[in-house]
This record gives structure tokens, C-alpha cells and sequence, in this order.
């Protein structure tokens, strides 16, 4: 009864935040459905492929899903493409010409790989989610902006390297990534394994915007903030778009702390955590412990955790929801 309890005011304060829930009512089921029929289509003959997959479908929020995730559990990422325009983007960083001349080459190689192998990158992912889109009537853009993973050296962070999509449903827009929600790199073999993230369909603006910072700023939506803080912020990652609805606190991944003080961490939860599935993995970079928070307290669905360092040093602090990796910072503790 006790759980019972804390899953219904759960629930109830949850759904204060409108993003995530504007279409708790709707049954995708159907569309899920569509989606598994066309399994392996392939692109030659678009206005078709989006036929079946809208078929039967009632509202713009249900052709959409079935078109984003489609797309997402079809289309493979195509990690050695995304190195090689890395490399010659890094290359040609200081000649605006021979840049431009690599973009419009790359563009068409692109649109090659992805309608003859279902390969592609970043960009191919949205365009071709914008296209789909727009054949079933659907206001769909692609948004060009910086993208923050665990991998991304910020220092050399220059220049826009990721493209994502906003949707209009019912004359309000919404964020989406396909690229980031079809799956997994293996970082040994480059291999491309699918893994569907559903954290990444019409995400919270507030988490979008850590990892997430588009060249034109009405692409915030409700949410701004400067590219300086999106540098600084936590790393955060696939696994927290399907735990948060936001993350609070810290703001930056640096922090440092006095030897004996307590370092908080704040998230708003989408679904709800208890203390025994949260753990901390901390490492000193000669070996990783795994502890429990110092202090933990859930009101609703906003999570504060505190854990006190009792030894000065230099640490990497992962926050871990059962198996799920949420975040990372580094800690300086100062004596």
C-alpha cells in the first residue's frame, strides 16, 4: 500500500511538466504496429514507405511516431562516415573554400550511403525524418547545432557537429533525435548495434538543452542558455532521457569542494527511483569504488542526493540509476 502510495503522488506531480505528457492519452500501439510491417523497406519509393506507415493512424502525434521511429529502428549510423567528414571538416577548419567544397562533396555522399546501404549520419537522420514528415503533411525542421557526448573534446568544439529535428503537433513544437535514440557505436569494432532510446521522442527542452545547443536560438523552445554553460554542464547521458524529465544541479561537470563537504545533486525523475537502485561509481583514476549517496530525499518527483568526500584528491563521480549511467563530474576535494 505504502508503494502504492508514493507511485500515485508520483504520478500526480509529474504531471506538471506538459512536454512529456501531452500525449499520455494516446495508444501508439497501432503505430508500433505499421512500423514492424514495414520492417527492412527500403527508400526507393518514399511516398509509399510513409503510406503504410501512416496508415490507418488518426492524429498528426501517431504518423509522426511512426515515421521517427521507423527511421530510428531501420537506419543504421554510420560511424566510420562520421570520422572521415571529422577529419576533413578539422582539415579544411581554416580554408573556407575547400570547407564549403568538402560540405557540398560530403552532402551527396551522404544521401548516397543512405538510400543505397540504409546508412548515414547525424544530418542524413534528420533530413530524412524531415522528409517523411513532410509527405505526411507534417511541419517538420531540422535543427543544426553543437552535440555533447561523453567523447566530445570541448576544447576543440568549434564548429556545429550535430543535426536534430523539431516537430509542430496541435501548433506546439518538440524535440526529437533520432540519431542519438537508433542505437549504440561499439567503440572497439565500430560496429552499429540498434537500441532504440524512446527518452529522445519529444524530449524535456530543459535536459535536451545540456547536450544540445542549436545554432539558432528560438530552437531552445522554453529553454535558453548560453554556449559557455553547455560547455561546462555535466555529461549526461542516453540512459537519463528515460529516467529525467530534467537535471538540476550541479550545473557544471567541474566542481570543487573542501575535504569533508558534501557535494548535492539534483534531478526532476520522469519515472520513479528508489534509494536502493541509486549508487555512485567514483574513481581516483587508480581504481573505482562503488558507494551510496551520503543523503537521499525524493518530495514528488524531485530527487536530492548528497554524498560528502572525506579525502582530498582528484575524482571522476558517475550517478548511476540501477544500471542505468545518468551523469559524470569531476570533483577537486581541497584539504
Amino acid at each position: 500500500m505504502k508503494n502504492l502510495w508514493f507511485l500515485i503522488v508520483f504520478l500526480f506531480v509529474f504531471k506538471v511538466y506538459p512536454q512529456q505528457s501531452d500525449f499520455s492519452h494516446i495508444d501508439f500501439s497501432k503505430a508500433d504496429r505499421n512500423v514492424l510491417a514495414c520492417k527492412n523497406e527500403n527508400l526507393n519509393n518514399l511516398p509509399q514507405l510513409v503510406d503504410k506507415l501512416t496508415a490507418g493512424l488518426p492524429t498528426d502525434v501517431e504518423r509522426f511516431k511512426a515515421i521517427y521511429l521507423w527511421v530510428c529502428t531501420n537506419i543504421s549510423n554510420d560511424y566510420n562516415l562520421f570520422l572521415r567528414n571529422e577529419r576533413k571538416r578539422n582539415k579544411f577548419q581554416n580554408d573556407s573554400l575547400k570547407l564549403s567544397n568538402w560540405n557540398s562533396q560530403f552532402n551527396k555522399t551522404i544521401f548516397r550511403e543512405l538510400l543505397k546501404n540504409k546508412k548515414t549520419i547525424c544530418t542524413g537522420y534528420a533530413y530524412l525524418v524531415k522528409k517523411m514528415a513532410g509527405l505526411a503533411n507534417l511541419n517538420c525542421e531540422v535543427v543544426h547545432g553543437y552535440g555533447r557526448t561523453s567523447t566530445t573534446n570541448i576544447d576543440k568544439l568549434e564548429a556545429p557537429n550535430h543535426s536534430w529535428n523539431a516537430i509542430e503537433l496541435n501548433g506546439k513544437w518538440y524535440l526529437c533525435d533520432p540519431t542519438w535514440a537508433s542505437g549504440l557505436q561499439n567503440a572497439e569494432t565500430f560496429e552499429f548495434n540498434f537500441q532504440y532510446n524512446e527518452g529522445f521522442f519529444l524530449s524535456e527542452p530543459e535536459l535536451f538543452a545540456i547536450n544540445h545547443f542549436p545554432i539558432e536560438e528560438k530552437w531552445f523552445l522554453e529553454n535558453t542558455t548560453t554556449f559557455d554553460a553547455f560547455l561546462e554542464a555535466p555529461v549526461i547521458y542516453g540512459k537519463a532521457y528515460k529516467n529525467l524529465l530534467a537535471h538540476t544541479t550541479p550545473k557544471k561537470m567541474h566542481q570543487s569542494i573542501t575535504k569533508h563537504d558534501k557535494l548535492t545533486f539534483e534531478y526532476v525523475l520522469l519515472k520513479p527511483v528508489t534509494q536502493k537502485e541509486i549508487h555512485l561509481l567514483i574513481d581516483n583514476g587508480h581504481h573505482s569504488k562503488k558507494v551510496k549517496p551520503t543523503s537521499y530525499l525524493l518530495k514528488g518527483s524531485s530527487l536530492t542526493l548528497e554524498h560528502q568526500f572525506n579525502s582530498k584528491g582528484f575524482y571522476d563521480v558517475h550517478v548511476y540509476f540501477g544500471e542505468d549511467l545518468i551523469s559524470t563530474y569531476t570533483v577537486m576535494v581541497k584539504s
